[in-house]
């Protein structure tokens, strides 16, 4: 059985580089999403990990996502449901690899202007658990 949970993470909290280190500068992960992926000052990063391996994640400033990426669409459907009901997402720009999964979970395409990225909002956003997340602290 796998043990999963979210982790709220920044790039200064303790064990932030034993789990995303090897993703900073993956050409997998950038082959995969078009993107590549920085640890910027200012990030929240929420990891969805099972067995304690990173196995989805997706990385805000304030409101907007700026970095999405998941081993699994599975992992990532779980990840975006949780996080619509603890922060506020503002219209962001993602890879559009990921579309299907978007519109699953209730995001809107506002804007096709990219070849390899969307523009994605969300109606009623509200924050059901917002004093439920902790930097450094599990979401689940």
């Amino acid at each position: 059985m796998e043990k999963e949970k979210i982790l709220k993470l920044t790039n200064k909290s303790k064990d932030f580089y034993q789990y995303m280190g090897k993703f900073f500068g993956s050409r997998v992960v950038q082959n995969i999403i078009n993107d590549r992926i920085y640890d910027d000052t200012g990030k929240t990063w929420y990891l969805y990990l099972t067995n304690e391996k990173v196995v989805a994640f997706v990385s805000m400033v304030g409101g907007v996502i700026k970095n999405i990426y998941a081993v699994k669409d599975e992992y990532l459907i779980k990840l975006l449901e949780n996080l619509k009901n603890e922060v506020m997402i503002e219209p962001s720009i993602v890879p559009v690899i990921y579309e299907e999964i978007y519109t699953k979970c209730g995001f809107t395409i506002t804007s096709r202007g990219l070849k390899n990225f969307i523009t994605i909002s969300i109606e009623n956003n509200e924050l059901i658990n917002q004093d439920k997340l902790e930097v450094e602290g599990s979401m689940v």
